[in-house]
């Protein structure tokens, strides 16, 4: 079935609410915002130099498409020397916000979102239990949309507000707001909120764009220009996969904010992060690669049983594939009729969807039960995602004909344990702080997982073809992904406008698991729309 299409669409000053009676019509409201959200400038948009025919080499040689990717990884980490003093006053602000009796706020979007919700549970795991609940990570949509993307919603700087607000922030807290771009709404408003209290405590705005690039967009310049709010600025560049922050560009927040957060010795911290990354080998990952694709293709579906102490970094790993990759999300027990996920998350030793996702967090999950969004967004739908240890069961009921494979990742301690099917590998990290292993584990996984994807022909060359048009930023990331491989092609003929109407009307035949990117070319390549903007 075609996916409806809904957006928020944002104004200046004003949420706009708008469920299109047709494509066209949707197209419209959408090019009369859209200057706010094209965002191809930015240089976390743009194509990497050294990764142009990545989806090749993940096909043909894996081991110099692992080697390019952790280069980027390693040169990406090196912007963490050039941003120290504004960590230690990360770090200094955070410090005196908890002496206080005051709370630390973690607050991002998407890929942001999740490692708030990492950085709370790693908090939670080493620090005494009077000061567990110091520090509250929230993204946008709840707890829900670490698991399923929630759309529309980073749209919003009004819901940025509202949740922050429902989580009982004040005076005197402290917000943290991380954004991969710069240029977020649903972070925007929750930073600007905590700027807008008399007195208040000046609330940290992280991002990894250039000042001059962000500031040709209004919310952005906007921060950037208030002197109420703290900016750290952690530019990385393009990132691996052209638009996908969450590689490089999440990494970098991940690590600059844990180091404040969790360290008494910051610099130190640095350095133990970038030389684990350096010392260790990543090419006995073609092997997973080479196995996990071969499952694939043979029906098969697989699940991350994962310990206790890494689940919230597996888990991660596992959910973005969906939005990048338009892959099926992790399936819900409440959906009639779902679609499959190829992955799951499995935690062996829970008995129940509730159990589990309180091990995962270290706390109760936080769903939004907002009149009009409990089907989104709430307590059940957030339960019925389930990954405690019947899920497999469950799922073979639901799927019969898709046969499971368990691919363990678990801490042994001193080591990191992958191991699938009849391979197994054992990565060294002996007296590695929690957090450098949670970052090791990120680049790990996303290096293996991009790989897959590469050889299930999930992006060409470097540009995410697969992406899944969800919100207003990636409706523009669709419309130019679709511009340079007409390009490729040797067809010129059509205009920002002329892409915009075309997406959404293949938005409105495709299933959302398949390619709007790729759809819209095949279209417009054919011929089926010479002039295909409606005036």
């Amino acid at each position: 079935m075609a996916s409806r299409v809904i957006l928020v669409v944002m104004s200046t000053e004003t949420s706009i609410f708008i469920e299109s009676q047709s494509p066209e019509e949707t197209a419209r409201n959408f090019l009369a915002v859209a200057k706010h959200f094209q965002l191809g400038s930015l240089p976390t948009e743009q194509p990497h130099p050294k990764t142009t025919r990545l989806s090749d080499l993940s096909k043909h040689n894996l081991p110099k498409a692992i080697s390019i990717l952790k280069d980027i990884d390693v040169e990406a980490l090196d912007v963490l020397a050039r941003q120290m003093n504004r960590i230690l006053d990360l770090q200094q602000a955070i410090n005196d916000t908890i002496s206080s009796g005051n709370r630390v706020f973690l607050c991002g979007c998407g890929a942001t979102g999740r490692l708030s919700l990492t950085l709370e549970v790693l908090w939670r795991q080493q620090s005494p239990r009077a000061l567990r609940d110091s520090v509250v990570g929230f993204m946008a949509g709840g707890d829900v949309a670490l698991i399923s993307s929630v759309e529309n919603f980073e749209d919003s700087p009004e819901f940025g507000v509202r949740q922050l607000k429902e989580l009982g922030f004040q005076q005197g807290d402290l917000v943290i707001g991380a954004t991969e771009g710069g240029e977020t709404p649903f972070v925007i408003g929750a930073v600007e909120l905590a700027a807008s209290y008399p007195n208040a405590r000046k609330p940290f705005f992280m991002y990894c764009n250039p000042d001059d690039a962000l500031k040709r967009i209004e919310r952005s310049r906007n921060v950037l220009e208030n002197d109420d709010i703290e900016k750290i600025n952690l530019s990385v560049g393009p990132m691996a996969i052209s638009g996908s922050t969450r590689m490089q560009a999440s990494t970098m927040l991940l690590a600059a904010i844990g180091i404040a957060l969790l360290f008494e010795c910051p610099n130190a911290a640095r350095q133990e992060i970038t030389q684990l990354v350096r010392d260790s080998d990543f090419l006995f990952l073609a092997k997973f690669i080479e196995m996990e694709s071969k499952i694939y293709d043979n029906s098969g579906v697989i699940y991350y049983d994962a310990s206790e102490s890494l689940a919230i970094s597996v888990l991660t790993d596992t959910t973005e594939r969906s939005p990048t990759f338009s892959l099926a999300p992790f399936d819900n027990s409440n959906d009639l009729n779902p679609l499959p996920s190829l992955v799951y998350l499995l935690f062996s030793n829970t008995d129940s969807s509730q159990s589990a996702w309180s091990k995962l967090l270290l706390r109760q999950p936080r769903a939004l039960d907002w009149e009009g969004q409990q089907e989104r967004v709430g307590l059940n739908r957030l339960l019925g995602f389930d990954f405690s240890k019947g899920i497999v069961g469950q799922r073979q009921e639901r799927f019969p004909n898709l046969s499971p494979h368990i691919f363990r990742v678990a801490d042994a301690g001193d080591s990191l344990l992958f191991s699938l099917e009849h391979i197994s590998h054992r990565l060294r990290w002996k007296g590695a702080s929690s957090l450098a292993r949670h970052i090791l584990l990120k680049l790990l996984l996303n290096i293996h997982s991009t790989l897959v994807m590469g050889r299930l022909n999930r992006y060409e060359g470097n540009v995410m073809t697969w992406v899944r048009a969800s919100n207003l930023k990636l409706i523009d990331r669709s419309i130019r992904y679709a511009a340079t491989l007409l390009k490729r092609r040797g067809i010129n003929r059509f205009t920002y406008a002329d892409l915009a109407f075309e997406i959404f009307r293949q938005m409105k035949k495709i299933d959302r698991t398949e390619s709007v990117v790729l759809s819209t070319v095949k279209s417009l390549s054919n011929g089926a729309h010479d002039a295909p903007s409606v005036h």
